[in-house]
């Protein structure tokens, strides 16, 4: 009996441990899911606008922008106001307006309506007192993203953006590019490298810092410039195969097997050998006796 639950205590240690193991590589992987499902959606959604909705819908976001220009950095939209933001670019009406690809880290993630707990778990969220991403002169659209989530990577490697890298909003068929110009830390207190600067057409992306500790935010900010050759190949698919997660997925199922293979066979080759030699001494039956 003790040594029963011993081999279930060690099967439910390994179960565990594969579980521990697994669950950020298969919860980025569903996040990967849904964000690639929901940019489907929103490319399908623009492809069946007619030319005077498509039109009708970026000259309002760029209307939108100019009241924006008029205002300091940060405010607060009173009901009204949120209202007819939330109606801005949503297509769809879940609250996405669009999509960010980050090449050198491999992201691509949408871009939601304002930075609630629940669009920042899973995607990327627009701070609703800064321009709408639809560029334009005297502009500044501001992007926040988690870092370090088990659950999706979203943000995490932004720190490795450098000068010179460049990043790119897709929103409805246009593609802006923005060329990293400036990388500030700051505290979230301070917001003026947030403002808007007369003629200048900026992105930033925010996310905390440093890794665990978040009591910091990282501004990377990004001048708009003329898109590369290559913008138009920008993918809906924001499923990758991460190197990391190859470790996970080989060493899970093994864990798996092994657990499987205790629960079989509890006592291995020692139980064996003992049903051998009980075997060997069981008494012969009476034909094998009267022979």
């Amino acid at each position: 009996m003790k040594k029963k639950l011993t081999n279930i205590l060690l099967v439910v240690i390994l179960l565990v441990g594969a579980a521990i193991l697994l669950y950020p590589s298969a919860s980025d992987y569903w996040n990967s899911f849904h964000q690639s499902r929901a940019i489907a959606s929103y490319s399908e959604s623009v492809n069946n606008l007619n030319e005077a909705e498509y039109e009708r819908i970026w000259q309002s976001a760029v209307k939108h922008n100019r009241w924006i220009a008029g205002k300091s950095v940060p405010f607060s939209l009173n009901e009204e106001e949120w209202a007819e933001y939330e109606s801005q670019l949503n297509l769809t009406g879940n609250g996405i307006m669009g999509y960010i690809d980050i090449p050198k880290i491999e992201v691509t993630l949408p871009i939601y309506h304002g930075v609630s707990d629940a669009v920042l778990q899973v995607a990327v969220g627009h701070i609703e007192s800064s321009s709408l991403p639809v560029g334009g002169e005297s502009s500044h659209c501001i992007l926040s993203g988690h870092r370090g989530l088990p659950s999706a990577k979203l943000f995490t490697n932004l720190d490795q953006l450098a000068e010179g890298d460049y990043f790119q909003l897709k929103i409805l068929n246009e593609v802006l590019t923005y060329e990293v110009d400036q990388i500030r830390i700051v505290l979230p207190s301070e917001v003026n490298e947030l403002g808007i600067a007369q003629g200048q057409d900026y992105c930033t992306l925010v996310t905390c810092t440093p890794y665990g500790i978040n009591s910091h935010r990282m501004l990377v900010r990004g001048r708009r410039v003329a898109n590369p050759r290559e913008a138009a190949n920008i993918t809906s698919d924001a499923i990758r195969v991460d190197p990391v997660l190859v470790a996970p997925a080989m060493a899970a199922p093994m864990l798996i097997v092994l657990a499987a293979w205790l629960i079989i066979n509890p006592g291995g080759k020692k139980k064996k050998k003992k049903d051998k030699i009980k075997n060997q001494l069981k008494p012969k039956n009476d034909d094998e006796n009267i022979t």
